[in-house]
């Protein structure tokens, strides 16, 4: 069985957005990824993870940066995960530090999951990210270098991949904003 995942990395400037997890530091530094829900777009699914993880309504995406499949069989799990990354940005402001629960969390829990949101300066100061996460980084300073050169990646470029999966069209919102 294959699962459907998005996984934002967040920039406002120079800074990635990344969080641990205060009660299970073992998960590692993270982005905001999760679960595609049945009939969502791409682009609405990392829009709204993002949104229930973080707290933040003023995000906008910036580009798709692609797929990796995960096989969680050595985690003895039989499935796969096809993770789709994605480039947003952050149109306004956030604090340098916060904190955010995420009521309705993706693993069936009950209990709402808090994280700890902080900016990592990019890309030296970005810390390992688990659960290979961290795989289309080296795509993510493309993106940026792009931004600032003027080039717009057209969120219409996840248009193919997501007619492959038979799954609406593409949304994008917000001010435009460089990296």
């Amino acid at each position: 069985m294959t699962t459907e995942k998005v996984t934002a990395y967040i920039t406002d400037g120079d800074r990635l957005l990344v969080f641990s997890h205060p009660h299970h530091p073992d998960a590692g530094i993270q982005v905001p990824a999760g679960t595609v829900e049945q009939g969502e777009s791409l682009d609405d699914a990392v829009l709204r993870e993002a949104r229930e993880e973080t707290g933040l309504d003023n995000l906008e995406i910036r580009s798709y940066l692609g797929v990796r499949e995960y096989d969680l069989s050595p985690l003895g799990q039989s499935r796969i995960q096809r993770r789709h990354f994605f480039h947003l940005v952050l149109c306004g402001e956030a604090p340098t530090r916060w904190r955010h629960y995420e009521e309705y969390p993706s693993n069936g829990s009950s209990e709402p999951i808090e994280f700890e949101f902080f900016w990592a300066r990019f890309p030296d100061e970005v810390p390992e990210l688990a659960g290979g996460q961290g795989e289309l980084l080296h795509k993510l300073e493309h993106s940026c270098e792009q931004e600032t050169e003027g080039v717009n990646e057209s969120v219409h470029s996840i248009r193919g991949v997501e007619d492959s999966l038979s799954w609406g069209s593409g949304r994008n919102t917000g001010d435009a904003q460089r990296c």
